[in-house]
């Protein structure tokens, strides 16, 4: 039996280049062991961002290599993944039971931020990673409607100082909305506001994240710079559509984010194109190419383009968003395309060893 060369075996597999991070496996250290016993190649993988997706191809692929190799009969290629905690601006410090925290903010309303923020999380959690949502859009909540959290569901407490996040389609999720009724308006300053996203973000006992979606207010105002200040992110997202005003508040928003050290990871173009429900015809209603210029300008990238398309609303509407309502349709697969591309940004950045900090509550007993 021919003697199975180690080097050829090493070679094999650094033929797989990584399509996130574009490096070979030894080079992002990923190949955690690698055994040789007679005929038989067994290989361990260890990835450090969302990547069940393509775990499959991955397998087949670094499996077809070492076949190809001299005197190898059987292989088996073992992939998992091993999300860690990255630094936060300023090295501000984790909240307990959360790893990563990351911002989806638009300089604007109306350009599907929540949407985002919401398929995001449920493509992050289907890629195989723990995931939370807070809504910290306490003028006008809407992640619990989206995720079909029944009208009046009030999260549990514990000691009568945390709450416990609802659970919906596999996440964790804490809002205003599920502590005030659909009718009750938020009459608050901005001090009022950012202590209460503080409160509901440090007085939720989240079990293990291993990100947290911030869905941000719209807007670049006072609100929004005291949360990026205080709380600890580790990277943000801008949501936009291809118009020059929307591009614009693109623009500030992301010009907010660097103010305060919070690295943008990229944009999300939303309504890209639309989809013709009747004859499937594309068309750029707002413009084409803007968010790539954005991107270009600001030394980052388009994570990823969304069409305008009605399921996307009627789905997200019903309480059922499309990555789970239709999980294998063209715009889930782009959702969790997404997904793996921020994570795989995040796992560039230098890790946080620092102890994270835990839940807290003051009162006036």
């Amino acid at each position: 039996m021919t003697q199975i060369s180690r080097e050829a075996v090493e070679n094999a597999i650094r033929e797989y280049r990584d399509p996130y991070l574009n490096s070979d496996l030894y080079e992002l250290d990923a190949v955690k062991s690698l055994e040789i016993d007679g005929g038989r190649v067994e290989v361990s993988v260890e990835l450090n961002y969302p990547s069940e997706g393509i775990a499959g191809a991955l397998k087949q692929l670094v499996g077809n290599a070492i076949e190809n190799v001299d005197g190898v009969e059987s292989v088996n290629v073992d992939t998992h993944q091993k999300i860690r905690s990255y630094q936060a601006q300023k090295e501000l410090q984790s909240i307990a039971g959360v790893k990563n925290i990351i911002a989806v903010a638009s300089g604007k309303g109306g350009v599907g931020k929540s949407t985002t923020a919401v398929n995001l999380a449920l493509a992050l959690s289907q890629e195989g990673c723990r995931v939370g949502i807070l809504d910290a859009d306490i003028y006008g909540p809407s992640v619990g409607m989206m995720l079909g959290v029944p009208e009046g569901k009030r999260p549990d407490t514990k000691d009568n100082k945390f709450f416990i996040p609802v659970e919906a389609h596999g996440i964790q999720a804490m809002s205003m909305a599920f502590l005030v009724t659909d009718k009750t308006p938020m009459v608050w300053r901005g001090p009022m506001v950012s202590g209460a996203v503080q409160q509901l973000l440090t007085q939720t006992l989240w079990n293990d994240l291993d990100y947290l979606i911030v869905d941000m207010p719209p807007g670049t105002g006072d609100i929004q710079l005291t949360l990026a200040q205080k709380v600890p992110v580790t990277g943000a997202v801008v949501v936009t559509t291809p118009q020059d005003i929307a591009l614009l508040d693109c623009k500030k928003g992301i010009e907010m984010f660097r103010k305060v050290d919070i690295p943008v990871l990229g944009i999300v173009e939303n309504m890209s194109v639309h989809i013709c429900s009747n004859c499937g015809h594309h068309e750029a209603l707002f413009g084409e190419g803007g968010g790539h210029r954005v991107a270009e300008a600001y030394d980052t990238e388009v994570l990823g383009q969304l069409p305008l398309h009605m399921t996307i609303r009627e789905q997200t509407d019903g309480g059922s968003p499309t990555v789970v309502a239709e999980s294998d349709s063209e715009i889930a697969r782009l959702y969790r395309d997404i997904a793996r591309k921020l994570g795989a940004l995040l796992s560039k950045r230098e890790r946080n060893l620092a102890s994270p900090i835990p839940s807290i509550s003051i009162s006036d007993d």
